[in-house]
C-alpha cells in the first residue's frame, strides 16, 4: 500500500512538471532590418503610420534605450548568441558553428521552434536546423536571393521572391510578396503548435533596400521580377514601414484567434538604424538614417514587448542592448543558465517588464568591424546620456544627438570625469578579447 501511495505521488509530481512545462509562454521575436527608432511614432516620429506598433506600446513596455550593432549580421550574431562581437564575429555573413543560441537552448527545453525572414547566418543547407530551429522559410539562406534576368541582377527579396523553406530552394512565380509569404509560414507554424509552448524568430526582410512598392501601394506590380536596383526607390520606404505594422497586426491576430495573446510574449525590435537615402521626422527635426555608423542613427532602435495582464504597461529608460536579448528569452521560457556553461555578455530584462526593478546595466558596449580589417575596428561605450568612442571622442548625446561636437576633455565636470573614466574602464575591459589573431583568422577563411 506505501508502495502505491509512493508511485501515486511520483505520478502527480511528474504530472504536475508535465503542466508546468506544457503552459510556459510562447515568445515570438519579431526583428525588422534597418529600422531606426525615430521610424516609431510611439518614439516621436510622425513619418510613419504605425498604429498597431503604437497599440503594443501603449499597451505593453516600450524601452527608450534600446541599441544594436550597425548592421546586419552583427546584431544577427550578438541577439542570438547573447555575446558581444568582439568575443564571436568572423566575418560578415557567418555565425560560428562553435556558437549556441537562444533557439538551441529553448529547443532542448521543449519549444517548438521556427523561423523565417532573413538568414545571413551561413550558406549551409541545415544551418538552421542545427542551430535550433525545427522549421525554416529564409531569403538569403542558400545564395544570394537574387538572380539575372535579362542581363540585369535582379534582387529576389521581395516580388516573386527566391526563398529557402527548410533548406530547400523555392522559386515563386504568381504574384507573391515575400513578407506576406513569411508571415502565413508563421501563422501555420502557430496553429500547428499551439498547445505546446513555441518560439518564433521573424528577423523581417523589410525595411531593406531596395525600396519598393508593396502590396498596399497604389503602383504594386504583381508582375515585377524584382528590382534591378540595389536601393530601389526611398519614396516607398513609408510603404515598407507601414507594411511592417501591418504584418505585425496580422500575426497579433493569429494570437487572438487562438486564444494564445494572454501567453505569449510578443516583442518588436530593429535590428540596426535606417538606411541612408530615408530622412524622418522625429521629434520636431529631420533625422536621417545613418545605418552602419556608430552614431544613435546607426545603433538607436526600438524595442517593444508585450503580453497583455503579464507585461506591465510602462515607459522604460534602462539600457538595453542585443546581448541581452538570449538571457531573457530564456528565463521567459523557464530556463535556467549556470554561468559555467555560458559566456554571456548580456542580462535579463524580463524582471523590468513585470514589474522588478531587476539589475539595470551601467553602460552598453558595442564593437564593430564588418569585414574583420585589422586597423578598422570600433568601438563605444555609452550609458544614457554620454557616450565614448575609441579614439577618444566623449559626446553628450542628449545635447548632441548627431555627434557632431565632442566635449573638451579639459573642461569637464567632475560628474562628467567620473563618467568619461567608467566608460573607459569598459572599452578597456573588452580590449583584452580584441586580440591579432581574430583578423588573421578571419581573413584566412575567406
Amino acid at each position: 500500500m506505501i508502495f502505491f501511495r509512493h508511485l501515486l505521488s511520483l505520478l502527480i509530481i511528474a504530472s504536475c512538471i508535465l503542466d508546468s512545462k506544457e503552459s510556459r509562454p510562447n515568445i515570438i521575436l519579431i526583428m525588422a532590418d534597418d529600422l531606426g527608432v525615430e521610424t516609431m511614432s510611439s518614439y516621436g516620429g510622425t513619418s510613419y503610420h504605425t498604429p498597431n506598433l503604437d497599440r503594443l506600446a501603449e499597451n505593453g513596455t516600450r524601452f527608450v534605450h534600446c541599441y544594436s550593432q550597425p548592421i546586419c549580421t552583427p546584431s544577427r550574431v550578438q541577439i542570438m548568441t547573447g555575446k558581444y562581437n568582439v568575443r564571436n564575429y568572423t566575418r560578415f555573413g557567418v555565425l560560428p558553428r562553435s556558437e549556441t543560441t537562444f533557439a538551441q537552448i529553448l529547443k532542448e527545453e521543449g519549444y517548438a521552434t521556427c523561423i523565417a525572414g532573413k538568414w545571413q547566418l551561413g550558406s549551409e543547407k541545415d544551418a538552421p536546423q542545427y542551430f535550433g530551429f525545427d522549421e525554416s522559410l529564409l531569403w538569403q539562406h542558400i545564395g544570394s536571393g537574387r538572380k539575372i534576368i535579362n542581363g540585369k541582377r535582379v534582387d529576389k527579396r521581395y516580388e516573386n521572391p527566391i526563398l529557402q523553406k527548410n533548406g530547400n530552394n523555392i522559386e515563386y512565380n504568381n504574384g507573391e510578396f515575400a513578407p506576406d509569404l513569411m508571415v502565413e509560414f508563421i501563422s501555420e507554424f502557430i496553429q500547428k503548435n499551439k498547445e505546446q509552448p513555441f518560439l518564433v524568430y521573424y528577423p523581417m526582410i523589410l525595411t531593406h533596400c531596395p525600396f519598393v512598392p508593396t502590396p498596399h501601394s497604389d503602383n504594386w506590380n504583381p508582375d515585377s521580377p524584382g528590382s534591378a536596383s540595389y536601393k530601389g526607390e526611398a519614396v516607398y520606404f513609408s510603404d515598407m514601414v507601414e507594411y511592417v505594422d501591418h504584418l505585425v497586426g496580422k500575426i497579433e491576430n493569429v494570437l487572438q484567434e487562438n486564444n494564445l495573446i494572454e501567453n505569449t510574449y510578443l516583442i518588436f525590435t530593429g535590428d540596426n538604424g535606417t538606411d541612408r537615402p530615408v530622412v524622418s521626422e522625429f521629434n520636431g527635426y529631420n533625422f536621417p538614417g545613418r545605418k552602419g555608423t556608430m552614431t544613435d542613427g546607426g545603433t538607436h532602435v526600438p524595442l517593444i514587448v508585450s503580453c497583455p495582464g503579464t507585461v506591465d504597461e510602462s515607459v522604460n529608460s534602462d539600457l538595453i542592448d542585443f546581448s541581452d536579448f538570449f538571457p531573457t528569452l530564456c528565463e521567459i521560457a523557464e530556463v535556467k543558465l549556470y554561468k559555467e556553461n555560458y559566456l554571456l555578455d548580456g542580462r535579463s530584462f524580463l524582471p523590468q517588464l513585470i514589474g522588478y526593478n531587476g539589475k539595470p546595466r551601467e553602460y552598453v558596449y558595442c564593437w564593430y568591424n564588418r569585414n574583420m580589417e585589422p586597423g578598422k575596428t570600433r568601438a563605444t561605450a555609452r550609458n544614457q546620456q554620454y557616450k565614448l568612442h575609441l579614439n577618444g571622442d566623449f559626446y553628450d548625446i542628449k545635447n548632441d544627438k548627431m555627434e557632431v561636437k565632442p566635449l573638451n576633455i579639459k573642461t569637464l565636470s567632475p560628474t562628467q570625469i567620473q563618467i568619461f573614466e567608467r566608460l573607459q574602464n569598459v572599452l578597456d575591459h573588452y580590449a583584452q578579447f580584441d586580440t591579432l589573431e581574430n583578423y588573421i583568422e578571419s581573413d584566412a577563411t575567406k
